[in-house]
């Protein structure tokens, strides 16, 4: 909900998604917005963010924080395996990233959610977690998501 409504940033409907948001947090329960913010920190934005949508598989294992084992395709369509501890999403105008601890690569990487081929969920939780400044963008152009 929150990503829907910042998404109206710049418009004349700015004011008043600004308020619903407001509002939806006001009424839920201390232990529901805790955990939203806990989940809003992982999301960052480059622009007014994408209207792609993020596997729903991958967006349960985040906001479970377990380990994924994904099949991923990279820019040329090769295949590879990858375990990786999801850590946020980073979205730009046009597409969804998943951040990740990549084991294989054992560095951060992202992945682009539309070239993800399959998630399977691992029991193991993730231990790690994504700072700002972990993240490749200049510090100007990147915003954390919020709930106010």
């Amino acid at each position: 909900m929150a990503v829907a409504l910042h998404r109206l940033g710049g418009s004349p409907f700015a004011p008043a998604a600004g308020a619903a948001l407001r509002k939806l947090v006001a009424v839920m329960p201390p232990a529901a917005v805790a955990e939203a913010h806990r989940l809003a920190g992982r999301v960052h934005l480059v622009g007014g963010g994408p209207g792609t949508a993020v596997p729903a598989a991958v967006a349960d294992a985040v906001a479970a924080g377990r380990v994924l084992r994904l099949r991923y395709a990279d820019r040329d369509g090769t295949d590879s395996a990858r375990d990786v501890e999801p850590l946020g999403y980073l979205g730009n105008e046009t597409h969804w990233y998943l951040v990740a601890w990549c084991r294989l690569r054992d560095a951060l990487r992202c992945f682009r959610t539309d070239r993800i081929r399959s998630v399977h969920p691992l029991a193991e939780p993730v231990t790690r977690e994504l700072h700002p400044g972990d993240l490749d963008v200049p510090a100007g152009r990147v915003r954390p998501l919020s709930l106010v």
